[in-house]
């Protein structure tokens, strides 16, 4: 089993498929990758030498931020939002959805699970 960036890449599948299990490695960023690195996209991870598994690790290091600075990168960037006090900081510490979608119905990811209000009748169908 190969390790890159502190994740265990599972050896059954595809290269590109499998460097996608780093956090902040997409797709696209995977196919780049190999191709820096001159590996076709067919070959399985279990097929990897161990001189390809470390220029793999190397290219990763150099240049693409991933794992734990990445998502510490993100998490700083939002709490520089919130102390601002900025409108999309405001949305963050509220917990609902920043980018302008709507809120009356559809934010439930955000908002959490539906609370019942305390005195409101449902409408009834005659």
């Amino acid at each position: 089993m190969a390790r890159i960036a502190g994740v265990n890449i599972p050896t059954q599948k595809r290269v590109l498929i499998g460097l996608t299990y780093i956090h902040g490695i997409g797709s696209t960023k995977a196919s780049e990758i190999c191709e820096k690195v001159g590996i076709p996209a067919e070959r399985r991870v279990n097929e990897l030498t161990d001189d390809e598994v470390v220029r793999i690790r190397e290219t990763i290091d150099r240049d693409y931020s991933v794992e734990g600075d990445l998502r510490r990168e993100v998490a700083m960037n939002i709490k520089r939002l919130m102390d601002l006090g900025c409108y999309r900081g405001l949305r963050h510490r509220k917990g609902l959805p920043v980018r302008g979608q709507r809120t009356s119905t559809n934010a439930r990811t955000r908002k959490g699970p539906a609370r019942a209000i305390a005195g409101k009748k449902k409408a009834t169908k005659k």
